[in-house]
């Protein structure tokens, strides 16, 4: 949980670098809360079916765009790519899958262009 909420309180920055953990632990909950906020919607009369949409998803959906790119962005940086990359999204499906396999790879070690390590404790 203290990765989902240092996403957001990282709210849109953009420099440095985001482990793997990082990441993944924040799309986890951010999963879990969206299908957590579907099902209220759905419960409250606010879930439209035929547009998969509902009030309180569709807020925190919207809500969390910015924290999310900020977050890829950081996480591309540990693997010395742009933060621009995340363009390639809007290619269907090869752009969904570039993003996950960069997500996955290890992160550089030491110091890269983008900053220092975040695996590394020596400097702390």
């Amino acid at each position: 949980m203290e990765y989902f909420l240092g996403a957001y309180k990282k709210y849109a920055d953009f420099t440095g670098r985001a482990r793997r953990k990082e990441y993944w632990m924040f799309y986890l909950f951010y999963l879990l809360a969206i299908i957590a906020l579907v099902f209220i919607d759905a419960m409250m009369g606010s879930y439209d079916n035929p547009d998969d949409m509902g009030l309180l998803s569709t807020l925190f959906v919207l809500g969390s765009l910015i924290p999310f790119i900020a977050l890829t962005t950081r996480r591309l940086h540990d693997i010395n790519q742009s933060g621009w990359w995340q363009l390639i999204i809007l290619i269907p499906l090869i752009g969904q899958l570039v993003i996950f396999v960069f997500t996955v790879f290890k992160g550089d070690p030491g110091e890269n262009r983008f900053g220092e390590d975040p695996l590394d404790t020596s400097s702390m």
